[in-house]
Formats: structure tokens, C-alpha cells, sequence
């Protein structure tokens, strides 16, 4: 009787699960699962203790989704990825294994450890899949077989592909044995920190129901609330697809069951949108590996002579910069391990063009702190916000975080709830409390402002403007 391994990696999920499909596909398999935990390489990779929590969650969640069909899931810890491939090839002998099947992960250590995988269980049949993509890298291509690196143009191309023939999701395997009981708890050595069930789902049904009422409830009306943080106008759904719990197609499919007009820019269109920003960066990473090395992808910007300041940058990572969206922002970062697209917007652009700080620098306290680190997605806004990414906004945009915040939290309720020492401060002053406080005499427990904004920008400029022409 043959035997199937599915390596499962960051796809925490049963249903539409591509490997797992495919590993089952035979009713004369005998079929395990294994994961492997690599503390050494998330640390190179600065994984935030409440995504690792997360992690636990849904593979105690998979362990048991698993042992309902009757599939063991063997569970290992290794420090990195060149010792995740020695236990995939002793696993492979010490059960018989005859095919390996698992997900594509597009980062450039992930693929490089996929591509020796070959060679080390050459009496092994490996099958890789495209499964945390709607559509494989390199389906969606220029008409000169390129790399599109424009966002509207890909997207455009996206949705043509889409209304031509929708990628189809495959159902979670049917049951292939006894039951299994008396499952232990699995656990890694890497750092934890608690995360809110209530916002973020700890398992994939609780996933699948948040997509489900989110596409029924929110979607529509997504549009039109995602960009006030002071309201809960956004999927949450985030941790999920990051981690796997969740697939795109199943996203897709969900959305169009509830908003049919969703691919015509009816209701449901602005958060198919954010799917497909998803996917153009998870292609650029295949096509750019660079990206993956702290490299920028519009090349002058290695010209710009940033300006480090350790002082600086952990009044930003702390909230304490003097500019109320910003710091509120940070400490919703800093204490749920989640901040509202808008603001990640806001709080980059004020640390690479207030600051002048190496956006790399930002980068990597967003992975640190996000339940919902993703490379792509995060390198990819971060280099948008410092105008050094495709699609990039121009280096002259620079965001004005008072006026941003008047402008999406205008009342200040979002940032009221993130600094108390505000919470006295009328409406129409909480975006430059400064002012009001010393007209009233009064000294309020914030910082006045680190830096001086219309100054920043100027300087900001000015340095781009010399990389530009280096």
C-alpha cells in the first residue's frame, strides 16, 4: 500500500486545501500529515509572539480537524529550514513514504529549501501545489510575457482571468479511518502572546464562520467604512490568510455567493480588490526575488541617505511621537498584535518621510508585533509607503498625519481610545492637542511633537531628489 505525507506549512486548513486534496485523492493510501516548527527561522524572520500563538491554535485546531478523518498529524521542532528537510527525509523512511505532497511558499528561503527537497528523498514522488494564490504566478502576465509592475493593469488582467473561469475549491477529504482520541497538545518553543479570540479566529471553522458573516454583513458596505479605524468596517481575516486557515478561492467564492456583482464593480468589488492586491504581491515576489533580500525594487531609492535615530524610531514603536493618529495607531499595534490598513498607511509614511528612517527598519517591527505577518503583503505596503515599491506613490506624496487624522478619525474616537491622556481634549482640537493645551494652561500627559512636519517634508524631498539624481 502506498504511503502519503502532507507536509503542511502555512496552510492550517482541511477544507480547499490543495496538497491535502491530493494526498487523499487514492483510497488505497495509507495518509499521514506532518509539521515541522522552525523557532530558529522565525526569528530570523522576526515572527510576532501573537502570530505564534495564533499558530499553535490552528494547528491544535488542524491536529484534531485531521484526526476526525482519521489522518495523524506528526509534529516536530528543528531549529531551521535546512534541518526541516533532514526530519522530512527521515519521517519519509521511517514510515515507507512513497509521495510527499505539500503548498508552494513563494519567499525566497522557502523556495530554495523546496527546490533541495528533490534531492533528498529521491525515492520519494514530490508534488508541490500553487494554493495560497486565486491564480498561480505567471498566469497573469503583460502581452510581452512579463511581470506586470503596475497594480490597475495586473488587476484588470486578474479579473479577465477570473470571468473567463473561476479557480474551483476542493472539498476536505472524506473520512479514511478510525477516529483518533486522546491527542496530545502540541507546542513550540518560540515566545507567545495571548491574542483575542473575539477578533481574530483561533481555529478554521471560526475562521470559515467570520468569512462567511463578513461577506453576508460587511462586504457591501466595505467601501465605504474600511478606511475609519473607529468602526469595525473590515474582514479580520487577515491572521487567517496569513497562517492558511483560510484559502483566496475560498474568500472569492464566499464573496461572490453574497455580492454576484462583486467582478462588475458592484458591492464586494473594493474587497476584492485587497484580494488582488494580495495576490500582484505575492507574484512580484516570484519574479523579484530581491524583494525577499532587503532590496528596493525602484533601484535610485538605495541612493537615499536615511537618517537612523534610535531615539526617534522607539518613539515611534511606542507611540509617543506627538501626532495623535500615529500614536494611536502604534499602541493599537503594540497591544493586539493588529493595526487598521489606513493607519499602517499613515504611521510608515510618518517614520520614512517625517523621520527619514530606513523603511527596512519599520518593516521589521511590523512583522515583530502583526498576528497577521505576511512577507509579501507587509514588504510590499511598506515599499508603497516609501515610494521605493512597484506601484509605488510618488516620493513627493507625503501624508500629513494631521491632516490624515482629521480626515479619517475626525471626531477623535479612535484616538481616544488608544491614548486616554486625550480623552478630555474637545473634537476639534485632538489632532493638535499641543495647541489647545497651552491655551487653556494646561499640561497634558502626551508629547509634544518629535518632529516639525512642514520641516520634515522639505528635508524628505530634498533627499530624495539627491538619490534621483545620483
Amino acid at each position: 500500500m502506498p504511503t502519503h505525507l502532507v507536509w503542511f506549512r502555512a496552510d492550517m486548513r482541511v477544507h480547499d486545501n490543495i496538497a491535502l486534496a491530493a494526498a487523499c485523492r487514492s483510497q488505497h493510501a495509507s495518509v499521514l500529515a506532518l509539521f515541522i516548527a522552525t523557532p530558529g527561522q522565525w526569528q530570523q524572520h522576526s515572527m510576532a509572539p501573537r502570530q505564534a500563538a495564533c499558530l499553535a491554535s490552528h494547528l491544535n485546531g488542524l491536529q484534531h480537524s485531521l484526526a476526525e478523518k482519521g489522518i495523524p498529524l506528526i509534529c516536530k521542532e528543528v531549529v531551521d529550514f535546512s534541518a526541516q528537510l533532514q526530519t522530512v527525509r527521515e519521517i519519509c523512511q521511517q514510515h515507507d513514504v512513497t509521495h510527499l505532497f505539500y503548498n508552494y511558499q513563494y519567499e525566497f528561503n522557502e523556495q530554495q529549501r523546496d527546490r533541495q527537497l528533490e534531492s533528498l528523498v529521491k525515492d520519494v514522488v514530490c508534488q508541490g501545489f500553487d494554493d495560497s494564490v486565486i491564480l498561480p504566478p505567471g498566469s497573469v502576465m503583460t502581452g510581452n510575457h512579463e511581470m506586470y509592475k503596475v497594480f490597475t493593469p495586473f488587476k484588470n488582467a486578474f479579473i479577465k482571468r477570473l470571468k473567463e473561469a473561476l479557480p474551483e475549491c476542493v472539498t476536505a477529504p472524506a473520512v479514511r479511518g478510525e477516529v483518533l482520541t486522546d491527542l496530545p497538545d502540541l507546542a513550540f518553543n518560540y515566545p507567545q502572546k495571548a491574542f483575542d479570540d473575539a477578533l481574530f479566529p483561533a481555529n478554521e471553522k471560526a475562521a470559515i464562520a467570520q468569512l462567511r458573516h463578513f461577506c453576508k454583513q460587511g462586504a457591501a458596505e466595505y467601501g465605504t467604512r474600511r478606511d475609519l479605524p473607529s468602526v469595525e468596517g473590515t474582514s479580520r481575516l487577515s491572521a487567517c490568510l496569513a497562517l492558511g486557515a483560510l484559502s483566496p478561492r475560498q474568500c472569492l467564492h464566499r464573496l461572490l455567493a453574497e455580492q454576484p456583482q462583486a467582478l462588475d464593480g458592484g458591492p464586494g468589488s473594493v474587497w476584492l480588490n485587497e484580494l488582488i492586491w494580495r495576490e500582484f504581491y505575492r507574484h512580484l515576489m516570484t519574479y523579484h526575488p530581491d524583494l525577499c533580500k532587503h532590496r528596493p525594487f525602484i533601484r535610485w531609492t538605495e541612493n537615499v541617505k536615511w537618517q537612523p535615530n534610535d531615539e526617534k524610531l522607539q518613539a515611534w514603536q511606542n507611540g509617543l511621537t506627538g501626532y495623535p493618529i500615529v500614536d494611536a495607531a502604534m499602541r493599537q499595534l503594540n497591544e493586539t498584535g493588529w493595526m487598521h490598513n489606513r493607519l499602517r498607511m499613515i504611521t510608515a509614511s510618518f517614520l520614512v518621510k517625517d523621520l527619514l528612517i530606513d523603511w527596512r527598519a519599520g518593516e521589521r517591527y511590523f512583522m515583530s508585533q502583526l498576528i497577521d505577518g505576511d512577507f509579501a503583503a507587509n514588504n510590499g505596503g511598506w515599499q508603497w509607503a516609501a515610494s521605493t515599491g512597484t506601484d509605488a506613490a510618488p516620493y513627493f506624496r507625503i501624508f500629513n498625519p494631521t491632516t490624515q487624522g482629521q480626515r479619517f478619525d475626525a471626531d477623535g474616537e479612535f484616538i481616544r481610545r488608544w491614548l486616554p491622556a486625550l480623552s478630555d481634549v474637545p473634537a476639534k482640537a485632538i489632532h493638535e492637542p499641543w495647541v489647545w493645551a497651552d491655551k487653556q494652561g494646561i499640561t497634558l500627559d502626551y508629547p509634544r511633537p518629535i518632529v516639525d512636519h512642514k520641516q520634515a517634508r522639505v528635508a524628505t524631498l530634498a533627499a530624495y531628489e539627491v538619490a534621483r539624481k545620483a
